[in-house]
């Protein structure tokens, strides 16, 4: 059989040469089905008769091939040999001919090449050394190993934040808390810049220090709402001064630098989010596109042959067959999707809609409640004569009640959604994504609202006629220090978020765990089964933590600091009960698609916190009483004053980087660039598409070619 075989294969090439030739192309070549569609792609590809021939015309020597790439080993740009796909024996005979190569350089050339290698070399190993020092690297890869890609997006996320806050929190200290601290401690002259002439004595009326003999409980108090002593600490915007300190010919302004670091601050935090966005968004397109075969990369090239230990092994087989796990649903998601009649549609469309007028009331009932507790703690903890004063339990539950309504609408609400997103029947993919949208709706409309009743109360909004707010421009009485009061809540906020998530672990994930794996044959347990790690409920978590931040950035400096322990916590804390308490969760999702998303939504919670601090600096008079800026009618004054001291020559160039001569041709400078670059990816997406339709027809050559084959052989 074995030579009728090679006859009848002999036979099919001499038919093959006889019709093309001796250099001309196969029959078979020619019945390819790319070749067969390129009378409707005209001139743009080249025949396979063509490329065959030149091919045979041009076929050279594999020994010219190699000794040409040693010859170009002298250009800057040439690849090492590890880089080369070849096998192993191929290297060691391209490694010799270097060798060989090498020894008819002169000295100047072979200095060269040698130390272009020790250059190449050591970039690699500075290379494997800082991938080996990554914070938690160790750690991530055992959380990918067990739980999937999926799971370890969220703790790339929350080291993300951990690196951001860290950075910010330098930033923060250098340019405003240890300056302070410095002078203090050096008694350095203050120089105050105070304008006493134009406030009015009954705004001056502050005095955070307790009176008289203080209880421990009260100490305790203190440090859970930020008041009594703890409020005239560097923590809060109370605490500086409005004053310069000169020091050795140096003049340092507290207001300006109070002002800058916190502008820089956000602008840091923006640039951070929208570089690693860009960087996710490049990711998600890659590995979110079908046509390009995410089983067969999977497949034939996600294994790490590096691995060699046991453990690795099994830790990287689980998150391979986590993520095909993933591909697999949304296939038959799909597949079931398009199965479905009109009628089913429409029934699917209408139950769409009133789930979500359901979900639409549900959030109006949770911002209601949350506005009137905000504006009930406030009217007890400001009233002279409220009952609560002097009870610390009762007082402390009063200040921390818009923290407990918030908490308790988060937890509930949530819930709720759930159940409700399950019925609509999405994608998995737009399903984690349509639950995230809606409790980042709830979490982030529950901040603006604190921060409109706050608002409320500041201006006398509800009462215009307030006589404190007519003398002052703000509410005196009820908040002396009104930027120190906002500081307070996002403070009592964060501290109260880091104790719910401790709870929550200590006494209800724990718990559970303990139920379902002590009593496993009970039918309760069994269906209630072990607690699953909820990815988009966790990271709305971290996103709620880091808007709370960046809002009270401004009135507690110290608060990124303060944000960066207790994420550094959250991480070991959220580690332990992953591992302890919960499972692999039963529908996994796609890690890359959700990177950028939550990327985005980071990138909302910035512009909602942005809004109170910049109207805080350009709009709301500032408190009289305490703080860098008491005595001006507004914290921009502070820069306007600073710019007014500067040389002539530096004056003009501000005012003219703040006219319309500078920003028209700088917003048609940028214009033009926009247009540059989207019709620079217009081109790049059409040359994908390009790439694509030529990678689909080398798959449908490929099954061709296999299909004649066993043809052949049979």
């Amino acid at each position: 059989m074995a030579s009728d075989r090679e006859s009848g294969l002999g036979s099919q090439e001499d038919e093959t040469g006889s019709s093309g030739g001796r250099h001309g192309p196969p029959s078979l070549l020619l019945q390819l089905p790319s070749n067969q569609t390129l009378r409707f792609r005209g001139n743009k590809a080249v025949a396979w008769g063509a490329a065959w021939e030149e091919a045979s015309e041009d076929a050279v020597d594999p020994q010219e091939l190699v000794t040409e790439f040693v010859l170009s080993e002298e250009e800057e740009d040439s690849r090492p040999l590890a880089e080369l796909p070849l096998c192993f024996q191929d290297k060691r005979k391209l490694r010799v001919l270097q060798e060989q190569a090498a020894k008819r350089l002169n000295g100047w050339e072979l200095w060269r090449v040698e130390k272009r290698r020790m250059l190449r070399r050591l970039k690699s190993q500075v290379d494997a050394v800082i991938s080996n020092t990554k914070m938690w690297q160790s750690s991530l890869r055992k959380i990918e190993g067990h739980f999937g890609t999926g799971i370890q997006s969220y703790f790339n996320f929350l080291r993300f934040l951990v690196l951001m806050n860290f950075v910010a929190s330098l930033l923060v200290v250098g340019f405003v808390i240890a300056p302070n601290a410095a002078f203090e401690a050096l008694h350095l002259s203050w120089t105050s810049q105070l304008n006493g002439s134009l406030v009015n004595v009954s705004c001056l009326h502050y005095n955070p220090t307790p009176q008289g003999l203080v209880s421990y409980p009260s100490y305790i108090m203190d440090l859970l709402s930020g008041k009594g002593f703890i409020e005239q600490t560097y923590l809060f915007y109370g605490y500086y001064k409005n004053s310069a300190v000169n020091f050795v010919g140096f003049s340092y302004n507290i207001p300006l630098a109070y002002l800058l670091t916190a502008l820089f601050y956000l602008l840091f935090c923006l640039s951070l989010i929208v570089r690693r966005s860009v960087y996710c968004l490049k990711h998600s397109l890659v590995s979110e596109d079908a046509s390009l075969g995410s089983y067969s990369n999977k497949v034939f090239a996600g294994w790490d042959f590096g691995l060699m230990q046991q453990k690795m092994v099994q830790l990287r087989q689980k998150s391979i067959r986590y993520e095909l796990r993933m591909d697999l649903e949304e296939a038959a998601f799909r597949k079931s999707q398009a199965e479905q009649t009109t009628a089913q549609q429409v029934c699917l469309y209408t139950l769409r809609g009133l789930l979500n007028i359901l979900v639409l009331a549900l959030l109006g009932g949770s911002f209601y409640c949350i506005y009137r507790a905000t504006d009930y703690s406030q009217w007890l903890l400001g009233d002279s004569d409220s009952p609560v004063k002097g009870q610390y339990f009762l007082e402390l539950l009063v200040a921390y009640l818009p923290s407990v309504v918030i908490t308790t609408a988060n937890l509930i609400v949530p819930i709720i959604f759930e159940v409700i997103v399950k019925q609509e029947k999405y994608p998995l993919s737009f399903e984690i994504k349509i639950t995230l949208i809606r409790n980042v709706f709830l979490r982030m409309a529950s901040l603006v609202v604190i921060l409109v009743s706050l608002w409320a109360q500041i201006t006398c909004s509800g009462d215009p006629g307030n006589s404190e707010c007519q003398n002052c421009g703000y509410n005196n009485h009820l908040h002396p220090c009104w930027e120190t009061s906002v500081g307070q809540e996002m403070y009592k906020l964060m501290i109260f978020d880091l104790l719910t998530m401790l709870l929550v672990m200590l006494f209800v994930e724990f718990p559970r765990k303990m139920l379902v794996t002590s009593y496993p044959s009970c039918l309760f347990f069994k269906w209630w089964g072990q607690q699953e790690f909820l990815v988009p409920y966790n990271v709305l978590d971290l996103v709620y933590g880091q808007t709370l931040c960046w809002t009270g950035a401004l009135f507690c400096p110290l608060l990124p600091v303060l944000n960066t322990i207790k994420f550094i916590a959250v991480f070991y804390l959220k580690k332990l009960t992953l591992f302890a308490n919960c499972c692999p969760a039963e529908r996994t999702f796609r890690a890359s698609s959700s990177n950028f998303f939550f990327l985005l939504v980071l990138l909302l919670g910035l512009i909602i916190s942005c809004v109170p601090a910049l109207y805080s600096m350009f709009v709301l008079p500032p408190s009289k009483a305490c703080g860098p800026f008491q005595g001006e009618s507004a914290m921009w004054n502070s820069v306007i004053s600073a710019v007014s001291e500067l040389p002539h020559r530096a004056q003009d160039f501000l005012e003219f980087l703040g006219s319309l001569a500078f920003a028209v041709p700088l917003f048609l400078l940028l214009s033009i660039l926009m247009f540059y670059l989207k019709a620079l990816a217009d081109s790049y997406s059409s040359m994908v598409k390009g790439f694509k339709g030529q990678l689909h027809l080398e798959g449908q050559d490929k099954l061709f070619l296999v299909k004649q084959i066993s043809e052949l052989s049979q």
